[in-house]
């Protein structure tokens, strides 16, 4: 199964999308970088989002990535996932930051492979706020292998 059929099979839809103000996916080389995507969940963890909530805002925000990608690129098949940058709008008591990425990890670990081309660096972090007061946004590096 590649993993555009892995990803369909898991749920994620790919549509068309309009270009916006800021490219949601740019080029440089084989690289393919793109920018935050923020989930539709709103909310703070360690306030009134719950670790498990906040798994599901970030791979809502894997889906969204992948759809953009998809966008720009015309298939999520032939790509190694690089790293992520995970931002959690977060009180200032709350640690699990990467539990809460492990979201759009684990998505990307089953679509890609979890010791293969899935198997990525990764940053967590908590943040003060996110823009829309969205719960998580994430930012991904994938290669064009």
């Amino acid at each position: 199964m590649t993993p555009q059929e892995k990803a369909e099979s898991l749920g994620v839809k790919f549509t068309k999308q309009e270009p916006g103000y800021l490219a949601l996916v740019v080029r440089t080389g084989n690289l393919l970088i793109t920018s935050g995507h923020v989930s539709d969940m709103k909310g703070k963890l360690g306030a009134d989002v719950s670790v498990e909530d906040g798994k599901k805002a970030a791979r809502e925000c894997a889906e969204k990535i992948l759809n953009s990608v998809w966008n720009f690129h015309g298939t999520i098949n032939g790509l190694k996932v690089l790293k992520l940058l995970g931002c959690v709008n977060s009180t200032l008591e709350f640690h699990e930051q990467h539990l809460v990425i492990n979201g759009c990890s684990d998505l990307l670990h089953e679509i890609y492979g979890k010791t293969t081309d899935g198997y990525h660096a990764r940053s967590a972090l908590g943040f003060a706020q996110i823009p829309t007061g969205s719960a998580v946004e994430v930012e991904a590096i994938f290669e064009i292998k």
